[in-house]
């Protein structure tokens, strides 16, 4: 990690509301999480008195399973944006060019600097036509976020083709990919998938992930991961939600009838972009603090937009469910 960059940088605005007493749509989390989950949290619990078992077969296996893999391409992580930091710190040196689309998590650019490389911001709907060997790494959020739309799959696999040919590395951050039918990436050589549990699972305070890598790239990360990356709790808890295919699918359903009823309400009032994700981004045509506050006023929180580069005057807010969705959009006076 680069000492001059942490003395430069600060932190990242996210989505997120702790007062109890709002309703939050800042943050893209599911309102439901599969049951059991209390339960198998309490009986993991018991056992966070001793280290946990390194090796992580049982989560490992887990997401293995839920992705398309074998057991050894998976590395679990403390949520998906520590395993993209154990990611970069292997593979970036100072200097390095990497490739950030833009407008998208805003932590990608955060995560670079700190390890000393060169963010070259791109547009996230030009991202695929970027030369890669001009470039170290490569960074795609699919579905992107904020805007939500997903890449077209023969086109993204055809350039992490060309990435791997040019020996240029490809991340694919999918922690939206769970609400859409989108193929993942998880095991194509020379890409690196990271992958969360917060978003579709509803459990963002548990910070469980995974990142999916092949070959030596794999080993590389392995050998680099710190040691008991997830705790007991954590790990019981990450491997009961990845069984919960049901749960995904139930999911994935309502999330996609509220989307659309939601845009058809709030096109009365934005211009509201595409989404294939559990959020809409919404353009307005006043300053967006304005929209924040007057929501916020009526007990509605949404995400202030303008956070994310190259956004001036946008909101985005969450799916949730229905009659909560319904408070958005009064307070939204559509």
């Amino acid at each position: 990690m680069d000492p001059e960059a942490i003395d430069s940088l600060s932190r990242v605005t996210h989505g997120g509301e702790a007062d109890p007493q709002l309703l939050d749509f800042s943050a893209n989390t599911n309102p439901h999480t599969p049951s059991g989950v209390a339960a198998v949290y309490e009986a993991a619990l018991s056992a966070a008195r001793r280290y946990p078992v390194d090796d992580y077969c049982e989560f490992r296996a887990a997401a293995a399973e839920y992705v398309g893999v074998t057991g050894s391409e998976i590395i679990p992580a403390a949520g998906s944006l520590a395993g993209m930091r154990l990611l970069f710190s292997v593979i970036v040196d100072a200097g390095d060019s990497v490739v950030v689309p833009t407008p998208s998590f805003s932590e990608y650019a955060r995560e670079i600097r700190l390890q000393g490389g060169t963010p070259t911001f791109v547009a996230h709907d030009e991202v695929l036509a970027v030369e890669p060997a001009a470039h170290d790494l490569v960074i795609i959020c699919n579905p992107n976020n904020p805007t939500g739309e997903s890449y077209e799959t023969a086109a993204l696999r055809a350039f992490a083709e060309r990435c791997a040919a040019a020996d240029t590395v490809l991340c694919v951050d999918e922690a939206f990919i769970d609400f859409t039918d989108t193929p993942s990436l998880a095991g194509t050589p020379g890409v690196v998938v990271a992958r969360s549990l917060t978003k579709i699972f509803g459990l963002p305070g548990l910070r469980a992930g995974f990142l999916v890598a092949t070959g030596g790239l794999q080993e590389r990360l392995d050998v680099a991961r710190p040691a008991w990356t997830l705790s007991t709790p954590a790990a019981a808890v990450g491997a009961h939600c990845l069984g919960a295919t049901e749960f995904v699918e139930t999911t994935r359903r309502r999330v996609a009838e509220e989307r659309e009823r939601m845009r058809e309400r709030l096109t009365a009032r934005f211009d509201v972009a595409p989404s294939d994700a559990p959020f809409l981004l919404c353009e307005t045509h006043q300053p967006a603090g304005e929209v924040v506050a007057a929501a916020r006023e009526r007990g509605v929180v949404v995400r202030d937009a303008t956070t994310f580069r190259g956004l001036e005057s946008h909101i985005r807010v969450a799916v949730k469910r229905p009659e909560q969705n319904d408070r958005l959009l009064a307070a939204l006076d559509v």
